[in-house]
């Protein structure tokens, strides 16, 4: 899986190195786990999905997550991308909607001894109490971009997440100068609707 990933143009070593640690057959179905490994979206119920390890490493790149970086991710799902981006040595806060995902994720999360905030709400209003983050990883797509998202990144912070709906989905970053944001495509993706 990390092969093809750093094939497919990620060459962070520590984003790399990160995908290898986080056990991604942990986190799906157990149905599911002989292709855990596959770079591969997979379902995980309740009509969502884990991500392409590929689009995890990506996002983690494209938002240039380090250790240390105060990092927002909206749409917890399984906890897999929370797990990376913790794995980085980044302080996360994650967001989901689902109940049952959250409390699976939570449970995951705290046998592996991942140090993620968890919060079940609205990943649209954002987590104001510990903002302003270095980045906002978003894994659900939307064609309106929330203000809250804006307004907790920090000057210099990037904003990811795929905009859109349906079949029209652009991979985008949003870099905050500040009050600008400079808005950059990165290709199509195909992520389930922000709810």
């Amino acid at each position: 899986m990390v092969r093809r990933i750093a094939e497919l143009g990620v060459r962070d070593e520590v984003i790399l190195d990160a995908m290898r640690r986080v056990p991604r057959d942990r986190f799906v179905p157990t149905e599911l786990q002989p292709y855990a490994w596959d770079d591969t979206p997979l379902p995980i119920g309740h009509a969502q999905t884990i991500s392409q390890p590929y689009v995890v490493a990506w996002m983690a790149q494209l938002g240039r997550v380090e250790r240390g970086a105060r990092v927002l991710d909206v749409g917890t799902g399984s906890g897999y991308q929370a797990a990376v981006l913790a794995a980085l040595g980044a302080d996360v806060w994650s967001i989901e909607v689902v109940a049952p995902l959250f409390e699976r994720a939570q449970r995951l999360l705290t046998e592996l001894e991942l140090p993620v905030h968890l919060r079940l709400g609205d990943g649209k209003e954002g987590w104001a109490e510990h903002a302003p983050y270095d980045a906002i990883l978003v894994a659900a797509a939307t064609p309106r971009i929330p203000d809250a998202w804006l307004d907790q990144l920090r000057d210099g912070g990037v904003l990811v997440l795929p905009s859109g709906s349906g079949d029209r989905q652009e991979l985008v970053t949003l870099e905050r100068t500040g009050e600008t944001f400079r808005r950059r495509g990165h290709g199509a993706v195909a992520f389930v609707p922000l709810t």
